[in-house]
């Protein structure tokens, strides 16, 4: 694979996660709200309302995620930020705290079909560890899914896969469902 660079998401950066994100939104209009979001919130916005909050995110300067670019080319995402800013996350049985220390969630990820199934989660998780050493994160934490067959869909794997969260140096914490570990990366 070609060299790749990582750009944190800002106003700078909008129009390439807009075209990485396409017409749908990634998947279904969701421009990565879902955890953001309580469920019926999401649904009242699929689409452009999501799209909309995003960008309001964004120009707020609140912390959203990380592109990843091929020549010059958005070609994959990470969203991370406080755990606090995932409503849905605090709100699960499965994925409920650990402890009370202070933790930043990866949540999310979406990768360009084409570049799929190359190693691109596992180099933007380590852009996130790099990112969020500047920031003096002490603990990263993700949520990824084991997969149940060997062709699992694109479409349920965008929390992740526990192989790529463990070549990127994370380990497993916790596990309350057979198929989400909750995996972390400590500084």
């Amino acid at each position: 694979m070609d060299k790749i660079i990582f750009k944190p998401l800002s106003k700078e950066t909008w129009n390439d996660f807009e075209k990485l994100f396409g017409e749908r939104g990634a998947c279904g209009g969701c421009w990565c709200m879902s955890w953001r979001l309580k469920k019926s919130e999401f649904d009242m916005n699929k689409g452009k309302g999501n799209k909309t909050l995003m960008r309001k995110l964004v120009n707020s300067k609140k912390e959203t995620g990380i592109l990843a670019y091929i020549k010059q080319v958005p070609v994959g995402w990470c969203s991370v930020a406080p755990r606090e800013d995932f409503l849905r996350l605090n709100n699960s049985r499965v994925l409920g705290k650990v402890d009370n220390n202070p933790v930043w969630s990866i949540v999310c990820f979406f990768i360009d079909k084409k570049y799929r199934r190359k190693g691109l989660s596992t180099q933007l998780l380590k852009s996130v560890i790099a990112y969020c050493k500047k920031k003096r994160i002490k603990i990263l934490e993700g949520y990824p899914i084991e997969p149940y067959s060997e062709n699992m869909p694109a479409a349920f794997a965008w929390t992740g896969f526990p192989s790529a969260f463990t070549k990127a140096g994370f380990k497993e914490v916790v596990r309350r469902s057979k198929s989400r570990p909750i995996m972390r990366y400590y500084y």
